[in-house]
């Protein structure tokens, strides 16, 4: 098909072409002729190339099955759950690995009873996982959430039970370093009980027995946190028909047995009677010795002071003795000066040779006191020293 066009406005890029009906068409320059200008009529050719849109179309939709069969033939599949053991108190759970196709991998979810418990840390690597602090002999659901860049995939529920205190079957022993004969006791006692024994350390060994703490897989239990008693533990168990606690059979706590002895202690080195007066060295050196000296005259004069000091308060106590004495005295000689009354006598009542029995002077006494004189009005005195 021939249509003719008419320039417009020339670019050095692109040309404004008009149709007969008031159209504008772009179109590159380059495909113009090289004297074209504003104004020109050109006539374009336009036809369909039916045999290159066979080939690209055949070409692009080889592209489109080469991408699906790369990126969207396989999806990721739902995650496969099952429980590997149960105990009393914990659940060992296990997956196949994850397959996520041509997806990525966004999270790895674990729920319990519907509700999420955690995430799973590097799912790719990890296919299993204990649960801890169940309560004993209780209903448990687990499910796993994969979500990926293709989608979200769950897993089917997984329920579990947790074991009573009686049953013994969710133990799983791995032993360590034993004497052939306890070796054989063991897996007797095992067996009975309904317990299993594992050649290594897994992720459901539930108890590690030895009598010795060496070897490789020893140190992988201590690792794991996995409890290492002595065979006795597994015989406690079968007799009291019940799971016991392991604090009592650690493998390094005391046994119970016979109290040993302590040796007597030996006797104590009598110790050096303190001396009273320790002799000085004497000095070494000349300043040494003026020192020496120094501190004797120091010692000798705060000596000498604490004697004047002694000697001082004697003199003051025996001053306050003497003076406490003479006060007592003067009161005793106030209170008798008291008590002696110079009272007049009619001359009638008493002998000139009479005493005052108040006075205590009357015949007998031999007080030796002097004999009243008559007074010139009549009246007699009695003549006291003081």
């Amino acid at each position: 098909m021939l249509v003719s066009l008419t320039v417009g406005k020339v670019d050095a890029g692109v040309t404004v072409l008009l149709t007969e009906d008031k159209r504008l068409i772009e179109f590159p320059s380059i495909l113009l002729p090289p004297n074209i200008s504003s104004g020109s009529i050109v006539d374009i050719a336009v036809s369909g190339n039916a045999a290159s849109e066979k080939r690209s179309s055949l070409a692009f939709q080889s592209l489109q099955d080469r991408i699906f069969s790369s990126f969207g033939s396989a999806s990721p599949e739902r995650p496969v759950l099952r429980c590997l053991n149960a105990t009393q108190t914990s659940v060992v759970l296990e997956w196949d690995p994850i397959q996520l196709a041509t997806a990525d991998l966004i999270s790895l979810s674990l729920y319990r009873n519907g509700q999420k418990a955690g995430n799973i840390p590097r799912p790719m690597q990890m296919h299993s996982t204990k649960i801890s602090g169940l309560a004993v002999d209780t209903e448990y659901t687990f499910h796993l959430v994969l979500r990926t860049t293709a989608g979200t995939y769950t897993s089917e529920r997984v329920g579990v039970r947790t074991h009573k205190m009686t049953d013994l079957s969710g133990i799983t022993i791995t032993t360590g370093v034993l004497p052939a004969s306890a070796r054989e006791v063991l897996v007797q006692a095992v067996e009975r009980i309904g317990a299993r024994m594992s050649e290594t350390v897994r992720i459901d060994t539930t108890h590690f027995v030895t009598t010795e703490g060496r070897g490789i897989a020893w140190e992988k239990a201590v690792e794991s946190n996995i409890p290492v008693v002595r065979p006795e533990w597994v015989e406690a168990c079968e007799r009291q028909g019940r799971i016991l606690g392991v604090t009592k059979f650690y493998l390094d706590a005391m046994r119970t047995g016979p109290v040993e002895q302590a040796p007597a202690p030996a006797p104590a080195a009598t110790a050096p009677a303190p001396q009273p007066h320790a002799q000085k060295p004497l000095p070494t050196t000349p300043e040494q010795a003026t020192d020496d000296k120094s501190e004797g005259e120091e010692g000798e004069k705060e000596g000498a002071r604490a004697e004047e000091e002694s000697e001082s308060e004697e003199d003051e106590g025996e001053q306050k003795a003497i003076s406490g004495a003479a006060e007592q005295k003067m009161r005793l000689e106030e209170r008798e000066s008291q008590k002696v009354a110079l009272r007049p006598s009619p001359v009638g009542d008493k002998s000139p040779g009479a005493y005052d029995e108040a006075e205590g002077s009357g015949p007998g006494s031999g007080s030796g006191s002097r004999k009243p004189s008559p007074s010139p009005d009549g009246a007699s005195f009695q003549e006291v020293e003081l």
